[in-house]
């Protein structure tokens, strides 16, 4: 008989799919994640995001695979599982006419959280969520950011091992994004947390790995790193010119040598235009290309090679099909 194989991940899912009809929505998706991660999903709309994060808050079953959330099956043993689960949807429900400690306290009641320690459980979920100057308030009369925290919070009581948070700071001022980040890494230290967001710098600032999904199928998973060396044979370069009399000179100049692909502008306020395109890693061309726009008389601010951001090694990795897999 085969011997069973031991996970320690808090959350694995097994070979997930999920049918809507004839629409396959996800199809053999498999992943795991361990304490003290926070693993952002990313996916353009459509990708399957939103019901990877359904499911695996136990809203609908998957049509085929397994779901487990501290070794214990999603659907076969629900409501032991879902113990460990807190869930910040992307339109938090809350009840505009409550006060934030009556509804915290209300919401660890549905939660079983035991009578004798209900209240010390609240104020200090309150306290991590910097709600304790606002709990007589009404939770209607708060602002967006505040509603956030009061959502996060009742994902938080009970004290559960995953926390699943879908877009967390959608909607939010410069400012109240900044807290909730700083909030979620804290979070993040003690639990798994799963996040999923369509802002791609997020991904970057709050998590440890970071989850590519199209199509219903993960097609990239790992560090920023370990995607970055995806992409190891190529690098971008910019080019700054002072002048917008000399767009079409540039670009004309800039096509003409070998190599060079996927070249685009962008305009900057004032006369200044960027231009930034692909090369091969071994390829360094700024040399030629500040001779040529010298012979030109194209005046040339300033050139260099440019970091890829998430979002290059994100749209890269789509177009070209490749797979980065998170090292055993």
């Amino acid at each position: 008989m085969k011997k069973k194989t031991v996970s320690s991940s808090v959350v694995r899912f097994e070979h997930v799919s999920k049918k809507y009809g004839s629409v396959r929505a996800l199809d053999d998706v498999s992943f795991e994640i361990n304490a003290g991660e926070i693993v952002g999903f990313l996916g353009p709309n459509g990708a399957g995001k939103t019901t990877t994060m359904r499911i695996l808050a136990g809203f609908f079953a998957p049509s085929r695979g397994k779901v487990w959330i501290r070794g214990i099956d999603l659907f076969r043993h629900p409501q032991k599982a879902k113990r460990s689960l807190g869930y910040l949807p992307e339109a938090v429900r809350l009840y505009p006419d409550m006060r934030v400690a009556e509804f915290l306290r209300y919401v660890a009641r549905l939660k079983d959280v035991p009578r004798k320690s209900r209240n010390i459980h609240v104020q200090g979920k309150m306290a991590l969520c910097g709600l304790t100057d606002v709990g007589h308030r009404l939770i209607g009369r708060l602002s967006k950011g505040y509603r956030q925290r009061v959502g996060i919070a009742q994902a938080l009581l009970g004290d559960p091992d995953v926390l699943i948070l879908d877009e967390p700071t959608s909607g939010l001022d410069p400012k109240q994004i900044a807290e909730i980040r700083a909030l979620i890494r804290t979070l993040g230290k003690e639990r798994a947390v799963i996040l999923s967001t369509h802002i791609l710098p997020e991904v970057s600032m709050v998590c440890s790995r970071v989850v590519m999904i199209n199509q219903g199928k993960i097609f990239a998973s790992g560090t920023v790193k370990e995607l970055e060396s995806c992409l190891k044979d190529r690098q971008e370069i910019s080019v700054r010119v002072k002048g917008r009399v000399y767009r079409q000179g540039a670009i004309d100049l800039l096509k003409g040598l070998p190599g060079i692909e996927a070249l685009r502008m962008r305009e900057e306020p004032g006369e200044e235009l960027w231009f930034i395109f692909e090369i091969a890693r071994e390829e360094d061309p700024r040399a030629q290309i500040t001779q040529l726009f010298v012979q030109q008389n194209i005046p040339l601010v300033e050139i260099q090679r440019v970091k890829l951001t998430l979002e290059d090694i994100f749209l890269h990795l789509l177009q070209e099909g490749r797979f980065a897999r998170r090292p055993s």
